[in-house]
């Protein structure tokens, strides 16, 4: 079912590869992926973002317990990371397959130098046949900054590469509309062609013992690559050979929109932390609906404090969201501008500014 995919990124829980009482790799199921990966590597391009390292990490900082501390558990993934990394430079060896290691921090994705400099890492590294093995980057993320879980960090690593599938690999075969686990007669869904509001509200949120997503996260990721142009299929892992298995029995399918939005705009719709929140009129509402530009006469209020060149929300005065974009002021001068008309942006600042706040064109409804 694969076959005619020809970028795909792999997303691999902990769950999946370590065995959850020994908190070791499982070396015959990681064997089994590899070959999968083999059959795939001469005509596709892959990159594997796989989690693990903290769990691996943890039985030297914890005792066997649950690492629960921020800095235990950047220490327990500095210890599994090496140990991650390297039981899989050794199994995609043994298929003549060379791999890299890249961690990732949240950053590395809203900024969009960072994030134009991964996608150029990638590509470089496919380039020379070498399959990218991604990480988050836990050994210095913080709760602020960090994806939170994989499914998350897969999502914005397909986006970034312009993957046309990305494979999440989970404890459960798809989407349910109740919980498999608690409902052995549960249906399935076998295919989605949208992520609406009955979807999002049949995903369930509970994680693995090892992992930190859910069922909601996995349905956030696929939100973000249908609109990115980009196929999403939840599938068992628990099984040999889990990725040669698939197909529409085993599975749940989400089918990519067939008019993805450019790369500017999938990174700027899918930010996760904005610097900071400008509130609109009505009439700049309807300004923005009819792909206008925002200007300063019709912002309200302006909160936070950001920078020129960063990224920031844009909501009515009803706090609903209405866009975000690229803002064109910092934040003190943002606030001066207030209502004043374009012209007078001259006078209040000192200095020939945009007369946009925002620019249509750095600007995503």
């Amino acid at each position: 079912m694969i076959n005619k995919y020809k970028k795909i990124v792999i997303k691999i829980g902990s769950s999946s590869i370590i065995n959850e009482n020994t908190k070791k790799i499982r070396n015959v199921w990681l064997k089994s992926i590899c070959s999968d990966i083999s059959l795939l590597h001469p005509t596709k391009k892959i990159i594997i973002v796989c989690s693990g390292a903290i769990a691996l990490g943890s039985k030297y900082i914890g005792n066997k317990k649950f690492v629960r501390k921020l800095e235990d558990k950047q220490a327990a993934a500095a210890i599994g990371q090496i140990e991650l990394a390297n039981c899989w430079q050794n199994s995609l060896k043994k298929n003549k397959i060379n791999s890299a290691q890249l961690l990732l921090t949240l950053e590395d994705s809203e900024v969009r130098r960072r994030y134009l400099n991964v996608r150029k890492t990638i590509n470089a590294l496919h380039k020379k046949n070498i399959i990218p093995i991604i990480n988050e980057n836990d050994t210095i993320a913080t709760e602020e900054i960090r994806f939170g879980d994989n499914d998350r960090l897969a999502a914005r690593v397909a986006q970034m590469i312009d993957a046309n599938l990305l494979i999440l690999l989970s404890d459960v075969d798809g989407l349910y509309f109740e919980n498999p686990f608690k409902n052995k007669q549960a249906k399935k869904i076998k295919e989605v062609y949208t992520v609406d509001s009955t979807i999002e509200k049949i995903s369930s949120s509970n994680p693995s013992a090892l992992g930190s997503g859910g069922m909601s996260t996995k349905i956030w990721a696929a939100k973000i690559c249908m609109n990115s142009g980009c196929s999403v299929v939840i599938t068992n892992s628990n099984k040999k050979n889990p990725i040669r298995d698939i197909n529409k029995s085993n599975s749940t399918w989400f089918y990519a929109n067939k008019s993805p939005k450019t790369s500017r705009q999938q990174w700027l719709s899918n930010h996760l932390h904005p610097s900071g929140t400008v509130v609109i009129d009505n009439g700049a509402v309807k300004a923005i609906k009819n792909n206008k530009s925002l200007l300063p006469a019709g912002v309200i209020e302006v909160k936070g404090k950001f920078n020129r060149g960063d990224v920031i929300r844009i909501v009515n005065n009803q706090n609903i969201k209405i866009g975000i974009g690229v803002i064109a002021y910092d934040s003190a001068d943002a606030k001066k501008i207030i209502g004043k008309n374009s012209k007078e942006i001259e006078k209040v600042l000192g200095y020939e500014g945009r007369d946009e706040l925002i620019h249509k064109d750095d600007l995503v409804k």
